[in-house]
């Protein structure tokens, strides 16, 4: 394949860009238990919620844009876009699909990228994605999410929520079967596509941007995020789908 320039002017090439994310989707499908099934379930709640197909979609803190393009790939008319913070995974989206997805970067730590994003939206998603903020930002995100919603759009939040109705239960689950392992993968991708020549300008611009926000590891209870969506205004909430400690949260405005 040709190289590929990403937003930035970096020089990418294709292959490459094709390995990592196909690499990526493997180490996500470790990190989240039953990761297909909460794909196919969002998908299906999005199209039978009004009836027809999604139009507007944006998938928040979409990394290199797997999820993105598999839901362009399912809904060819609609507009998806991918909203990160990431230089280094929005480079990826850019050089594999940005004929098929938007792509734009935002921090969502901020209501500033609601703004940005517009209205309108269909679905918005979020998947592994909140533990990145602290509890006042990713409660507020709830608020933005509403905002970027027309009426009666979805809202789905996949994250670790787990149910404080059967503590013992959560408790006996944590870590996961193959926790380690996921977690090891996930570094070992990071180092492989911090070796490229090509992406050494992004990651230096990530390296900096981080420097001063380290993620914070928020998990909460699947009650909170849905008092969270409630108190933002959502007509309901409640959750879509569940994998041990994993859910997703459905909120719809």
């Amino acid at each position: 394949m040709a190289p590929t320039t990403s937003a930035s002017g970096t020089a990418l090439d294709r292959d490459q860009v094709v390995r990592w994310r196909a690499a990526w989707a493997e180490v996500m499908g470790g990190l989240v238990p039953g990761l297909a099934t909460l794909e196919e379930t969002v998908c299906r709640a999005a199209e039978t919620l009004r009836g027809r197909m999604p139009s507007r979609v944006l998938d928040l803190g979409g990394g290199p844009g797997v999820l993105a393009e598999r839901m362009a790939n399912r809904w060819p008319g609609a507009a998806v876009t991918v909203m990160d913070i990431d230089p280094v995974l929005l480079a990826l989206t850019r050089g594999a699909v940005p004929d098929l997805v938007r792509s734009f970067d935002g921090d969502l730590s901020s209501p500033a990228w609601a703004t940005r994003a517009g209205e309108g939206y269909d679905v918005v998603t979020a998947v592994m994605t909140l533990h990145y903020l602290a509890p006042p930002q990713a409660r507020a995100l709830y608020d933005d999410a509403r905002r970027v919603l027309s009426p009666g759009g979805l809202l789905v939040v996949a994250d670790l929520m787990p149910d404080d109705g059967v503590a013992s239960v959560m408790n006996a689950l944590d870590p996961a079967d193959g926790a380690a392992a996921a977690e090891l993968a996930w570094a070992q991708w990071w180092s492989d596509v911090a070796e490229a020549a090509s992406l050494r300008p992004l990651f230096a611009e990530r390296a900096a941007m981080f420097q001063a926000r380290p993620p914070a590891g928020f998990t909460a209870s699947a009650s909170w995020h849905v008092t969270a969506a409630r108190a933002a205004g959502f007509a309901e909430a409640g959750l879509l789908w569940r994998c041990g400690r994993h859910a997703a949260l459905a909120a719809v405005a």
